[in-house]
């Protein structure tokens, strides 16, 4: 079976045809077309590149969270969070990349997109462990790498290096218990040796 490649620009295209005046933004980058769409219009932006003739993108292959704060550019809107979805149209051998921007820094909230490809789940659930962005309409959304008494939300940039508790276990207790962080934070500098004819040469 031979495999037909679509030119970006021909996604490009059809993408723009099915979002009209909800697609804030597309280009092509790294060979792949990014749409970038507003909030309010996510969840039916994805219904749309789900079903639309010209896109059908029926997989959803990634979706994850950026934290942008520290970020040299900034972004567009000014806002810190993005979830990014890396759509698949099996049919039309076509990729998308579908970000967002979440509107709220304090309180990141997005819907979830479960309903529309079942594959979101553990995705949403690690962009919720990871990044704190909360996923409305998700019927299962717990911790999924971290620890459930893990405090904090280990992938934003503001996250301290060593953490805000340690695991251990107690003997005397017979079991593990959480405590506050008792390693000091250290920069460890490798020693360099400069010599001349090291290893024999010159």
């Amino acid at each position: 079976m031979t495999t037909v490649s679509v030119l970006p620009e021909t996604t490009r295209d059809a993408v723009a045809a099915a979002l009209g005046a909800s697609a804030k933004r597309i280009s092509i980058e790294f060979g792949e077309v990014t749409v970038h769409v507003a909030a309010p219009d996510y969840l039916d932006c994805a219904k749309t590149l789900k079903d639309a003739p010209g896109c059908q993108f029926e997989q959803m292959m990634d979706l994850c969270g950026v934290d942008y704060s520290e970020y040299p550019a900034g972004t567009p809107d000014g806002l810190r969070f993005c979830v990014v979805l890396h759509l698949l149209s099996v049919g039309l051998n076509q990729r998308v990349r579908l970000k967002v921007f979440v509107p709220d820094d304090a309180a990141p909230m997005l819907p979830s997109v479960t309903g529309i490809w079942s594959a979101a789940n553990w995705f949403e659930r690690e962009a919720f462990d990871l990044f704190g962005i909360v996923f409305d309409g998700h019927n299962d959304l717990r911790r999924i790498l971290t620890d459930y008494g893990f405090v904090g939300h280990p992938f934003r940039k503001d996250f301290p290096r060593m953490g805000h508790v340690e695991m251990r276990y107690d003997a005397e207790l017979k079991r593990v218990i959480y405590q506050p962080v008792t390693i000091e934070e250290r920069e460890t500098t490798p020693r360099i040796i400069r010599e001349s004819n090291y290893g024999g040469l010159q």
